[in-house]
């Protein structure tokens, strides 16, 4: 439906998001080491590294996931796919997408947290967008894959540090449009309630993204740095 692609908001305490940009390197080697198949004995990995509902429960044991790849399965325990899940992705639309938003917003989140303390925020959110997912679906056998958990904590944090800056988006992927944080959130937000309660047939864990935004929305009011205000109080209007 939409894109964001740039946002008016300068950094303020650091003077390079790297931690930012790290982590959207290590998606994109991820992507090329476990889809594009550069490394082909690298491939066998990439389905152990998503998270299955029901295996992480101990309600199932798939062994298609022997039989797609044609190796045993990895002896890693289910409970590090809560984090290797949020660096595999299903294409490359999808890694795409998640790394546009990142990029966008991540920088001024990282920004209102530190470098560090921005990492850990970030992985909070991704690990509680997977357990939100695991009690919605607990006897689900689909492998869940992606980082918009994590990006969907951002976007909740970006909501609560800077609803009244402007952001260039391209609607439809083509019709550029400057809108404000809160109307762009608020229009994500909607599509993401509309498609967990009402699309029977996704087949995107939209309650994912949803665990994802409450909880960047409640973590951001802890792991700020001190004195970094909320809702856009320091910007002067003219």
């Amino acid at each position: 439906m939409f894109v964001p692609v740039h946002d008016i908001n300068p950094l303020k305490r650091l003077p390079f998001q790297w931690a930012t940009v790290s982590l959207i390197t290590l998606n994109v080697l991820a992507y090329l080491v476990l889809t594009l198949d550069l490394f082909a004995p690298a491939n066998r990995y990439a389905v152990e590294f998503a998270l299955v509902p029901a295996e992480f429960l101990g309600r199932s044991d798939l062994p298609s996931q022997t039989v797609l790849w044609g190796y045993e399965p990895l002896p890693l325990p289910e409970a590090t796919t809560l984090l290797t899940y949020m660096f595999v992705h299903g294409g490359f639309f999808h890694l795409a997408g998640n790394m546009t938003f990142l990029w966008v917003f991540g920088d001024n989140v990282e920004d209102a947290m530190g470098h560090w303390r921005f990492l850990l925020f970030y992985m909070l959110c991704g690990v509680i967008a997977a357990l939100v997912h695991v009690a919605m679906a607990p006897d689900s056998e689909t492998p869940v894959v992606g980082a918009s958990g994590a990006v969907a904590g951002i976007i909740g944090a970006y909501l609560m540090l800077h609803p009244n800056v402007r952001i260039w988006v391209l609607v439809l992927y083509r019709i550029p449009l400057r809108l404000t944080a809160a109307w762009l959130v608020g229009l994500w937000v909607a599509l993401q309630v509309y498609y967990a309660f009402f699309d029977k047939d996704h087949i995107v864990a939209w309650d994912a993204h949803l665990g994802g935004l409450v909880a960047g929305v409640i973590l951001i009011l802890f792991m700020r740095r001190q004195g970094v205000a909320l809702f856009d109080r320091t910007i002067t209007r003219v």
